[in-house]
């Protein structure tokens, strides 16, 4: 299996996007990926977008956020008030949203939703992400979910066993509202991460992406 490098040397700025329609988003999508990118690029700035909250579950997106990005040497963290469930009949509201974020934020990479995801708060997210942002490597990653939406990615990041562990016990501390809920388990997440690890060919874990635009640029 072929690698593609990002073609930023580990002393150079890497600016990172992170895109979530909901608390927990990010974390559970390209938490571990995030975890790796701080780990070698100790001079990465990072913009972390919840963009629906209430005021338990934007308190969790605070302390999640913080975990995951402890070692970035600059982060901003917005956790905006969209109402859950609704973000297309808000479109208007979204849309200018993403249009004020453009103007500010010039990102290397950025991570959103999944294109197919059954939840159509993601879908409209990963939507504006590519009307907004047309000139970026934009990476899609996937949510597990009680929707069957889970598909086939092109593009994977090998994780070892104490970055993935690290991943699942951030995001269930951070997260205690959801333990009711029956997907919300470490299982879930090590499951998916070991499916495309192996996948990926990888010993361990892996996260996966959706890569749709690639320019192949030569050393």
């Amino acid at each position: 299996m072929l690698s593609v490098a990002l073609g930023k040397a580990a002393a150079e700025p890497l600016r990172l996007l992170l895109l979530g329609a909901h608390a927990d988003d990010i974390e559970i999508g390209c938490g571990g990926t995030v975890l790796e990118l701080i780990r070698r690029y100790p001079r990465v700035s990072v913009h972390w977008v919840v963009l629906t909250s209430d005021s338990i579950r934007g308190d969790e997106a605070a302390g999640g956020a913080s975990r995951f990005l402890e070692g970035a040497k600059e982060r901003e963290v917005l956790i905006e008030a969209f109402r859950d469930g609704y973000l297309p009949y808000s479109g208007e509201r979204v849309k200018d949203y993403f249009e004020a974020l453009k103007a500010r934020v010039s990102p290397d990479l950025i991570f959103t939703h999944y294109r197919d995801d059954g939840h159509q708060d993601h879908r409209l997210v990963c939507e504006l992400t590519w009307n907004t942002f047309r000139n970026h490597l934009i990476l899609e990653y996937e949510v597990p979910k009680y929707d069957p939406d889970i598909g086939s990615p092109n593009l994977f990041v090998h994780l070892d066993e104490s970055l993935a562990e690290t991943k699942v016990r951030h995001v269930i501390e951070a997260y205690p509202s959801q333990a009711s809920r029956p997907w919300f388990t470490g299982d879930t997440m090590r499951a998916i991460m070991r499916l495309r690890g192996v996948e990926a060919r990888a010993a361990t874990y892996a996260e996966a992406f959706y890569c749709r635009k690639l320019i192949l640029a030569w050393p």
